[in-house]
């Protein structure tokens, strides 16, 4: 059987992974700075709890793990003492996008064809590029709400937990963030 210490090679740890590391953070925090830091808050991180590993993962799964953590609690300290928005105004605000009887668009809110279905932007540099610059112009609780339920694929009841949002409140942060999103790309992508 092989044993815990035989699993990691903290030594290794800056060449093999230090790079896939900031890469991630970069994504969602588009910052260079805090990236690196988080990066070696990480290592950090894991030296202390290298008695913890099982074993039951990669190495590399073990410290995205210690590092999405780190990212959560980045996302918590920015999102703090923002006001919720309450319950009524949301289900207000969804009837001005939404059809009440069908859930769907409503004609004047209907999201316009972006003219690139028969290729695929979404692995493309430069679509990427944009996507990025589109997510820093959200408010920080919606970019964090967003990027823990659709780059980090989080759970609902996860999100609304670690930033102390209600369901509903996640709902339309969820709703708004793709609104904004969808018309910063229509601008700077169609």
């Amino acid at each position: 059987m092989v044993t815990e210490k035989q699993l990691l090679d903290p030594r290794n740890w800056v060449n093999a992974h230090a790079d896939y590391l900031y890469s991630y953070t970069l994504s969602r925090l588009n910052d260079e700075e805090q990236a690196k830091d988080l990066v070696q808050e990480t290592f950090l991180a894991a030296l202390e709890k290298v008695n913890r590993f099982e074993g039951k993962s990669t190495e590399r799964t073990w410290l995205t793990a210690i590092l999405k953590n780190k990212i959560i609690d980045v996302y918590r300290k920015k999102s703090s003492g923002l006001a919720n928005i309450s319950e009524k105004k949301a289900e207000e605000e969804q009837k001005d996008f939404f059809e009440e009887d069908t859930g769907h668009w409503t004609e004047a809110h209907q999201p316009l064809p972006f003219g690139i279905e028969d290729h695929e932007p979404l692995r493309g540099k430069e679509f990427n590029h944009i996507l990025q610059l589109c997510m820093q112009k959200l408010p920080v609780l919606w970019k964090s709400v967003f990027t823990m339920k659709h780059m980090d694929d989080a759970a609902t009841e996860f999100i609304c937990s670690e930033l102390r949002v209600t369901q509903a409140n996640f709902w339309v942060i969820i709703h708004r963030a793709k609104l904004s999103l969808r018309a910063c790309l229509q601008k700077n992508w169609i």
